[in-house]
């Protein structure tokens, strides 16, 4: 187990942000298996982008326009870390404009109006939510989360992050080396070593891919094996925290948005006609729409 230090750091949040919601989101989401340990706040571990070095942070909202980052990690990533939990949270991405896409719509004020102050909740790197694409891939969701956390429990390193022990995901060095995993499918292992070997040679930045024409990123994604449109957006979206991306491959979503439109034959071509009005948050209001369609579906069950 990591045990380390606990500097803080304040962020000044540009916009609405509610961390409660945010936990809650985290608390729900199976691939995160994210403890609700401490209400309001925030607790993730995770390798650290480039370093890949085992860290954690607790994230509290003081404020609404503020929100403070306990660092559980070696002091010179203090803050790599920091940037690192605030990419995790949609706080990198100035928010003040986005009540503007509902001005523009009535469909997603209404959305924004159910969940104020939610914006993305992200994997903690483009690595993980590639290696969570590949895991996912043509299985059902509870065999992939499983998966994931045999994973986690064999190749990952436990850190104490404000008295609670919470796993770290695999660093890419444990990944590459992997031969055989229980229960695993044959084919996703040389995949998964696949992704960890682009993201130990920096193929999986997250600000080089965000800095990218979108189109040209999830062209370059889908170079890596097993990866293909719909995983390269989740990695850019979920996992680089592009915030302008309208996901054209994620079915799911097309779904949710022919019923709240009432268009129940639109083609993706015309929903994405819908979504340049989101611009540029066609990221944020898709994962809205994916939030509040999942909620209704548990409620209807």
């Amino acid at each position: 187990m990591t045990t380390i230090s606990r500097p803080c750091a304040e962020l000044a949040v540009q916009g609405e942000f509610d961390l409660a919601a945010a936990a809650r989101f985290l608390t729900g989401f199976a691939p995160a298996g994210q403890p609700d340990s401490e209400p309001g706040a925030l607790r993730v571990a995770f390798a650290l982008d480039g370093a890949w070095t085992p860290v954690g942070a607790v994230l509290r909202q003081r404020s609404p326009g503020e929100v403070t980052v306990e660092v559980h990690g070696p002091p010179e990533h203090t803050e790599a870390v920091v940037a690192q939990a605030r990419r995790m949270c949609s706080l990198d991405v100035d928010g003040t404009a986005f009540p503007e896409a509902g001005a523009r719509d009535p469909v997603v004020s209404l959305l924004q109006g159910l969940r104020p102050g939610l914006r993305p909740v992200l994997f903690a790197s483009p690595y993980e939510a590639a290696c969570w694409a590949v895991l996912s891939h043509r299985i059902w969701m509870t065999q992939a989360v499983r998966l994931r956390r045999r994973l986690t429990e064999r190749y990952g390193t436990e850190v104490d992050v404000g008295g609670s022990r919470l796993r770290a995901f695999p660093a890419p060095a444990a990944l590459a080396k992997m031969e055989y995993q229980p229960g695993l499918p044959g084919p996703k292992i040389p995949r998964l070593r696949a992704i960890a070997e682009a993201a130990a040679d920096g193929m999986l930045d997250a600000a080089a891919l965000r800095a990218m024409p979108a189109e040209e990123a999830l062209k370059q994604l889908q170079l890596l094996p097993g990866v293909g449109r719909f995983s390269a957006e989740l990695i850019l979206i979920r996992g680089a925290g592009h915030p302008d991306v309208f996901p054209r491959s994620e079915t799911r979503l097309h779904e949710i948005m022919r019923d709240a439109y009432h268009l129940p034959d639109a083609g993706v071509a015309e929903l994405a006609e819908i979504a340049e009005a989101w611009a540029p948050f066609r990221s944020w209001v898709s994962f809205l729409f994916r939030v509040e369609g999942e909620a209704r579906m548990r409620e209807s069950r």
